[in-house]
């Protein structure tokens, strides 16, 4: 009988796979892409199946699901700017994202604290460079242990060599290599790393740059999530997701100016209309503002997917939704901010036989 990737995905959504196979540990994970690689299998690696959109048609190859466990920590001295104690924390690919992170939180780690309630595996993190609430992997990630398929070999990459960028890095948009286990460069101490949200500073009461109890920069994100139905519930419909289904726009001046002037005449001069610079002299706009604007409200959707009832970014399935029909609302959601406002969105889930 075939394995169906759609009990594999937090969307419910994909066909069935030729193939599918289990690595439970990093030398076997290596070993089957290996094999796979050597007979000319087409291989799709899955963790979580958090961030992925996957054809009804299925997976015609073989789909290797990443199970590996270790997680192990080393003391590296003392931060000279904090005092702190550096610990390293040696993760396997297939180690749960979410319980990691409370691990940390209890164990008096910071670094990923705001990250809570993400779902998916440690595999998937340096891919995506996965972020939220001010707070993104690349800012802790030291190294990472790859398999480099074009050669065969297993290969550690500095921070710098990832590429980090907005929810992208040298891993995204191509399969050579293969995530085997990451490398976190935490800091031991019982205060978060500085607050750099608004949402969540308000949500403390305290200002931005503010440092509180990790328990609780914890907690108050996991309300946060669970709020806009970005916490796995199966009781929850809106739930049934793969998170953000759309970045947030970078702008260059000009085109942030283009756009602006198209808000104000659309929404009026009155209008407040959103825009964050960042470090490089772009402007990152908000999509879920953007679709909200553009007239796709929550709740929206004429056919059997639709976009969440708490969060205009996600696009979900509630029940008896195909990958098609997600990708018809996609489709038209693009559409409709594209024209409204003259700025394309772009899919931050990965598509597996199916596009944009």
């Amino acid at each position: 009988m075939s394995t169906m990737l759609a009990d594999h995905t937090t969307l419910g959504l994909g066909g069935p796979a030729k193939a599918f196979l289990t690595a439970h540990s990093t030398d076997e994970l290596v070993r089957l892409v290996t094999e796979a690689d050597r007979t000319g299998e087409r291989v799709l690696v899955l963790g979580g199946g958090s961030n992925l959109v996957v054809a009804d048609d299925g997976f015609p190859g073989t789909v290797i699901l990443v199970d590996s466990k270790g997680v192990t920590s080393t003391e590296a001295g003392a931060d000279p700017k904090t005092g702190e104690e550096v610990v390293l924390l040696r993760v396997d690919a297939g180690v749960e994202w979410d319980p990691l992170v409370a691990r940390t939180v209890e164990e008096g780690l910071n670094g990923i604290e705001f990250l809570s309630g993400i779902p998916g595996r440690v595999g998937s993190t340096p891919i995506q460079n996965v972020g939220a609430y001010g707070q993104d992997v690349s800012q802790t990630i030291r190294e990472v242990l790859v398999l480099d398929r074009a050669t065969g070999e297993l290969v550690t990459m500095s921070n710098a060599d990832c590429g980090f960028t907005y929810r992208d890095s040298a891993f995204k948009g191509h399969d050579r290599y293969v995530v085997c286990e990451v490398v976190f460069e935490m800091r031991r101490g019982p205060l978060s790393r500085p607050v750099r949200y608004a949402e969540v500073a308000r949500a403390m009461g305290v200002d931005a740059g503010k440092r509180v109890p990790l328990a609780q920069a914890r907690e108050v994100v996991l309300r946060l999530r669970r709020g806009k139905g970005m916490v796995i519930d199966a009781s929850d419909p809106d739930t049934r997701s793969a998170g953000s289904f759309f970045t947030n726009p970078i702008l260059s001046p000009r085109e942030y100016a283009d756009f602006r002037a198209r808000a104000v005449e659309r929404l009026g001069p009155d209008a407040e209309i959103p825009g964050h610079p960042d470090e490089a002299g772009n402007v990152k706009l908000s999509a879920a503002w953007l679709i909200d604007r553009a007239g796709f409200t929550k709740g929206y959707g004429g056919g059997p997917a639709r976009i969440s009832g708490k969060h205009t970014l996600a696009l979900t399935n509630p029940g008896g939704a195909t990958t098609a029909d997600l990708l018809d609302l996609a489709r038209e959601v693009r559409a409709g901010v594209e024209k409204a406002f003259g700025v394309r969105l772009v899919n931050e889930p990965v598509m597996v036989g199916v596009g944009l």
